[in-house]
């Protein structure tokens, strides 16, 4: 009795025990990093919430024990990033350099390879004040490297030079890992207004400067995740405050609907693979016969492609704002000259019709002598056609000359300038019309993932005042690198996706 006593006594203290540690673990074996969206108070000061309540510990112990089995990667050995959400533009996370750790906000590309901060010597640039700077002096696991190091992004650049120091992303600690201090940043908008510190680029090494190996393949290099596949999920609702998530290891199976579809990275640097067709309201441009190029960035807010299929977009949403002011002059001055130019032209109707083989040479309208002909009707139509010709001409130059055929053309003009889309600047379209915009979709692996204008469209601002832009932008890349497509988080938000490096191939399912 007195064994069996003993022996319940255990179970309970092992029961009591397990229940204590299912508490107060990390849950589902994820160090999450709670990061609210930046928002803005009364006086629109930026506001950031940074603390975690005590009911996301009971909302994540119930997902622990509720949790479906992933069908790709063990979950629960993975560790997790929470991103932040800025105006649906910037989505970024905090990480740690050095020992002890100093934090930065970083947005996570999949467009680029290096990983850099602002160094603590940045005095130069007006944009290094705006954020943390990292402190080399301050960390016992420093390295200097010293290699010089530029990087030249499509709306920036930073220089600097290269120092090893251990990286913490999440639970996981890269050790030794090779990353730019940067000194100088361009005074862009992109930089000077930037909520995040630096850059984190989760590509292949074969685009790193410098040959830095990547945090993320120095993440599998070390072990350092059970499954190598990393996945992000861009939340569609950060008006709540939840930007979304970076899973590295595996995949959170809450974070998506259905099954994806994968398709293989034909090119190691980006994550870059085949795409089948563009289609604009469910009608196929011809553009990508044979397949297009593309990639999926997440540094990148908007939807890149040649600028022929992007003008077409663009007409059929109805964008509008544009270079109207340089269309207009254009329009004004180059057309004045050509009104001009043929208005000379056709200002000797006899002379010009002899040259063109119509009257013979010096005849007016008498002369029907061009050809050796005989017949009398022969002789007839020649001299009807070379009269008809003179009168043609005579009337083209009297209304070319006059100022009110001019300024109806010029009219007709600069209407249409007011339509063309921005190749390169943002164009915007009517808020209320919204609903009247085609479906954009992109074939993928056979399937076509659908674009709806709440997709495509970003609102900036409120009411009366609110602007509606367009998320599709002309870049036209010259062979051997183009032409490619270039898929932002415009597309990530709808639909999750599964960087495989394991099987080198991107997968995409409907974002939950």
């Amino acid at each position: 009795m007195g064994n069996k006593l003993g022996s319940i006594a255990h179970f309970l203290l092992l029961f009591i025990l397990l229940c204590s540690l299912a508490l107060f673990t990390p849950v589902d074996g994820l160090i999450r990093i709670k990061l609210k969206k930046i928002k803005r108070n009364e006086t629109n000061h930026i506001e950031s919430a940074l603390s975690m309540h005590d009911g996301d510990y009971l909302d994540a112990f119930i997902r622990k024990y509720s949790r479906r089995e992933s069908n790709l990667g063990d979950y629960e050995d993975s560790d997790t990033v929470s991103l932040t959400d800025y105006r649906d533009a910037q989505y970024f996370g905090e990480i740690g350099i050095g020992t002890p750790p100093q934090k930065f906000t970083v947005i996570f590309d999949t467009g680029s390879a290096n990983l850099w901060v602002p160094s603590a010597d940045c005095f130069s640039s007006v944009s290094c004040s705006f954020h943390s700077k990292y402190k080399s002096s301050q960390s016992s696991t420093y390295k200097l490297n010293g290699k010089p190091a530029t990087i030249q992004y499509g709306d920036g650049s930073i220089s600097g030079y290269f120092g090893e120091d251990t990286v913490r992303v999440a639970d996981i600690v890269v050790e030794d890992q090779m990353f730019i201090e940067a000194i100088r940043e361009s005074d862009d908008e992109i930089f000077s207004k930037a909520k995040f510190d630096g850059i984190l680029g989760l590509g292949f090494k074969e685009i790193s400067v410098g040959d830095a190996i990547p945090v993320w393949e120095n993440m599998v290099d070390q072990y350092l995740v059970k499954e190598r596949v990393f996945s992000f999920w861009l939340s569609g609702k950060s008006e709540e405050g939840e930007g979304g998530e970076i899973v590295f290891g595996g995949v959170d199976p809450y974070h998506y609907k259905g099954m994806h579809t994968y398709v293989p990275v034909t090119k190691t640097g980006y994550w870059q693979f085949y795409m089948d067709d563009v289609l604009i309201g469910g009608e196929s441009n011809g553009f990508c016969e044979g397949g297009c190029s593309a990639i999926i960035d997440s540094g990148t807010s908007l939807i890149a492609g040649p600028a022929s299929v992007i003008n077409q977009i663009n007409l059929a949403i109805r964008a509008t704002g544009l270079i109207t002011d340089e269309c207009k002059n254009f329009v004004s001055h180059f057309g004045n000259l050509g009104f001009d130019m043929v208005a000379q032209l056709f200002k000797d109707p006899k002379n010009l019709c002899s040259r063109g083989g119509i009257c013979s040479e010096g005849g007016g309208s008498s002369s029907i002598g061009i050809r050796s002909v005989v017949d009398k009707s022969n002789r007839l139509s020649a001299s009807v056609q070379c009269r008809a010709c003179e009168i043609i001409l005579g009337w083209l130059h009297k209304e070319l000359a006059e100022n009110q055929t001019r300024e109806s053309l010029f009219s007709l003009g600069r209407e249409l300038c007011t339509l063309l889309p921005s190749p390169v600047s943002e164009s915007t379209v009517d808020c209320a019309k919204l609903s009247t915009m085609p479906i954009v979709s992109f074939k993928i692996g056979g399937k076509e993932f659908e674009l709806s204008p709440h997709d495509y469209i970003f609102k900036v601002g409120k009411g009366s005042v609110a602007q509606c832009v367009t998320g599709f932008r002309a870049l036209d890349i010259p062979p051997p690198g183009g032409p490619l497509w270039i898929l932002g988080d415009a597309f990530m938000r709808r639909y999750h996706t599964i960087f495989d490096y394991d099987f080198l191939r991107v997968g995409f399912a409907e974002a939950a």
